[in-house]
């Protein structure tokens, strides 16, 4: 479902790219470039409030080429292509090449979803290349360790694009320039180099067990991405049945929900679900679905109150809900170390598991 509402709307976007300039080429050829009697502009659409005005015209005055961009990416996968082999052997240069190819398609679909969700999917990104180049790579080429590092580059990419989206939108808001927000993320990403080995160093040093089933650190992710790599080596008939048939269903039928929104126009298209958003829960668990349900209530109630304080303040509550959310992660982790125990807990079993549980607490 994730990939089949990106992908659509990547498709979606570049087509309506390629008619507006399919359009204004026309434009240009035919020579209309003054109103006459008989053909008129067309109305404008309805105006922008001042502050979006300015910061539209803030943000777009002070934008990143385009050719910057483009140059700053081929430059980055010369050098990928040129020293990951040798860091990673498995891991050849064209298979590099090919994730580099592939990558701005899947972070167009991760800033996507970022922007509906406010949630990165870099790692259900990270999953498609583990499995692809380990099935490429093979078991007898060192195909797990060529998945896990392809897996390292595609994640690294589709993050990044995700992440600029909301420095972006930060920027847009603040009325800061784009071009500062980028040298941020540069600094910040040049910084990451050097104290990420250094803390992974420390570690390692440290905790001579780190990794082990057990230890203090165990490393549970880290078994987790080894597993599917042997499974993307092994082939798709180590799959679980019907697990296929399964991606193939959910990923057409999100192309299906995609087109009815288009075909039924805004007025209808409200109240048919994003697949993107239906995908989440799947994904990270129920508890974010109860967050974005609450959250979108309480905004659905003050608009109808007073739409223009709603509209105005609403980005700033709902920042503060979920700053206040993740800061509450530090208490929660002190009181796990303490072992204490919260007083309700609530679990959702299978109809099996409840029956057992009931015969259990009636015996």
């Amino acid at each position: 479902m994730i990939l089949g509402d990106g992908l659509y709307n990547f498709i979606k976007v570049l087509g309506h790219t390629f008619i507006g300039l399919h359009g204004n080429l026309r434009n240009k050829d035919s020579g209309a470039i003054l109103p006459t009697d008989r053909h008129t502009i067309s109305e404008n659409p309805p105006s922008l409030s001042y502050d979006d005005q300015r910061r539209t015209s803030i943000f777009l005055k002070d934008r990143i080429p385009t050719w910057v961009a483009i140059t700053g990416y081929v430059a980055i996968a010369i050098v990928s292509t040129i020293t990951l082999p040798h860091i990673f052997h498995p891991l050849k240069w064209y298979y590099i090449v090919v994730i580099y190819i592939i990558a701005p398609v899947l972070a167009f679909c991760n800033a996507y979803g970022c922007g509906l969700t406010d949630w990165s999917l870099a790692s259900t990104y990270g999953k498609l290349a583990i499995f692809t180049i380990g099935a490429w790579a093979g078991a007898s080429h060192g195909g797990v360790l060529a998945g896990l590092a392809a897996c390292g580059v595609m994640m690294n990419i589709v993050s990044t694009a995700s992440d600029l989206t909301q420095d972006f939108k930060t920027g847009y808001m603040t009325l800061a320039s784009p071009r500062s927000m980028f040298v941020s993320q540069v600094i910040g990403t040049a910084m990451g180099c050097v104290v990420s080995p250094c803390v992974f160093w420390l570690f390692y040093k440290a905790f001579t067990d780190i990794g082990e089933t057990g230890s203090q650190y165990p490393a549970p992710y880290a078994l987790v991405y080894r597993n599917m790599a042997i499974l993307g080596v092994e082939g798709f008939s180590a799959l679980p049945k019907h697990c296929l048939t399964l991606c193939y269903v959910f990923f057409a039928g999100s192309m299906v929900v995609n087109g009815i929104r288009d075909a039924v126009g805004k007025k209808w298209a409200r109240f048919i679900p994003l697949p993107m958003a239906m995908a989440i829960p799947f994904y990270i668990g129920g508890y974010f679905t109860i967050d974005m349900c609450v959250g979108s209530l309480i905004l659905f109630v003050w608009r109808k109150m007073n739409k223009a304080e709603a509209d105005a303040f609403g980005p700033a509550v709902a920042s503060g809900l979920i700053c206040g959310d993740g800061i509450w992660t530090l208490p929660s982790s002190l009181l796990a170390l303490a072992r204490v125990n919260p007083p309700i807990c609530m679990k959702f079993l299978s109809r099996a598991t409840n029956t057992r549980v009931d015969s259990f607490l009636g015996s």
